[in-house]
C-alpha cells in the first residue's frame, strides 16, 4: 500500500541511494566507488586513527583494510605510526590524496545548492534531512567540551534564547536573565557541553560555578531534529558527571512554565524542587541536586 510506513521507509533510501550516486562504479566521476570516497572524505576530514575510523563508518577489519590497501594502492593515503604511541597507525592524506579530497568537496557542495535550489522549500528540506540524519546518527552523538564563547557554542545559545523568545508569554530578552557569565562555565569554576552529530551542534548544556557552595545547571537546549531521542537525559548526565569529576556536590537549576517537558524530566532524576534561590524575573521552577 502506497501509505504503509515500511514501504515509504524504503521509498526514501532508494531515493537517496540514487541521489547520491551510491550504485555508480565512479562516484561523482572521480574513478572509485562510494566505500572508498567516503573513507577519504572522513580522512579528510580529520578522522586518522584507522580504529575510530572503522567505527566511525561501521566497517568492519576486513573491509576497512581492502579500502585503505586500495587507496594506498593510487597513492592517496599513507599510514603511519603516532609519534606518541607506536602501537597506533594513523592515516593521513598525500598531496595526491588532498587534491581528490578537495575535488570530492567541490562536486558534492555544487550538487547539493543545485538540489536545494530546486525545492520549492529548501528550508523545510533540510528540517527534514537534519531529522533524519539525527535519527540515523543517535548512537554516534558525541559530546565536547568547549569554551562557551566559541563561535558553535554561541551559535547553540542564540537559537537557545530564541526559541524562549517564542515559548514564553512575555518573550525573552537574555539582557533581563541572570545571563551566566562565560568565565563562570569554563574549567576549574564549570565547563559548557555541546552534543555534536557527525560535525554538526544539535544540544547544549552549561555548568556555572559559583562562590555560594553550589554549581547552576544553564542553558540546556536540545535541537528539533534531535527531540525525543534521550539527549537531554544523555547531557543531563554528562554535565553532571563532569560536576562530580570537579568536586560539585550540590548543583541548582531554574526553569520556566513554558517548558513543561523540562520540568517533568527533572522530577523523573532525582532533583527535588526548592524555594527560589536567585532574582531572575523568568523562571517559576526551582531545583537542586546532591550528587
Amino acid at each position: 500500500m502506497s501509505h504503509d510506513p515500511i514501504a515509504r521507509f524504503r521509498r526514501f533510501f532508494r531515493a537517496v541511494t540514487s541521489e547520491v550516486g551510491a550504485l555508480d562504479d565512479s562516484f561523482l566521476g572521480r574513478g572509485r566507488p562510494l566505500g572508498s570516497a567516503r573513507v577519504l572524505n572522513a580522512i579528510g576530514h580529520g578522522r586518522t586513527d584507522i580504529a575510530q575510523l572503522r567505527d566511525y563508518l561501521g566497517l568492519d577489519s576486513g573491509l576497512m583494510s581492502r579500502l585503505l590497501r586500495g587507496l594506498e594502492d593510487e597513492g592517496l593515503v599513507q599510514t603511519r605510526p603516532d609519534p606518541s604511541d607506536g602501537r597506533r597507525r594513523l592515516l593521513v592524506l598525500t598531496p595526491t590524496g588532498q587534491r581528490e579530497f578537495s575535488a570530492y568537496e567541490d562536486i558534492s557542495n555544487v550538487r547539493a545548492e543545485a538540489l536545494l535550489a530546486r525545492h520549492p522549500h529548501p528550508e523545510a528540506l533540510l528540517a527534514a534531512m537534519d531529522l533524519v540524519a539525527s535519527a540515523l546518527g543517535r548512537d554516534r552523538i558525541a559530546f565536547e567540551e568547549v569554551d562557551p564563547r566559541d563561535e558553535t557554542a554561541r551559535f547553540c545559545l542564540q537559537q537557545y534564547y530564541e526559541e524562549l523568545a517564542r515559548r514564553f508569554e512575555e518573550g525573552f530578552d537574555v539582557k533581563r536573565s541572570a545571563d551566566p557569565d562565560a568565565i563562570d562555565m569554563i574549567r576549574p569554576r564549570g565547563a559548557f557541553i555541546l552534543a555534536v552529530s557527525d560535525g554538526l551542534p544539535i544540544g547544549c548544556v552549561g555548568l556555572k560555578g559559583t562562590d555560594k557552595g553550589y554549581a547552576e545547571i544553564k542553558r540546556l537546549w536540545v535541537a528539533p531534529s534531535a527531540r525525543g531521542l534521550g539527549l537531554a537525559h544523555r547531557l543531563m548526565a554528562a554535565v553532571e558527571d563532569t560536576a562530580r569529576n570537579l568536586g560539585i556536590a550540590l548543583l541548582r537549576l531554574d526553569t520556566n512554565r513554558a517548558l513543561p517537558e523540562a520540568v517533568s524530566m527533572y522530577r523523573k532524576t532525582g532533583w527535588t524542587e526548592i524555594d527560589r534561590f536567585n532574582d531572575d524575573p523568568y523562571p517559576d521552577f526551582f531545583f537542586e541536586k546532591h550528587l
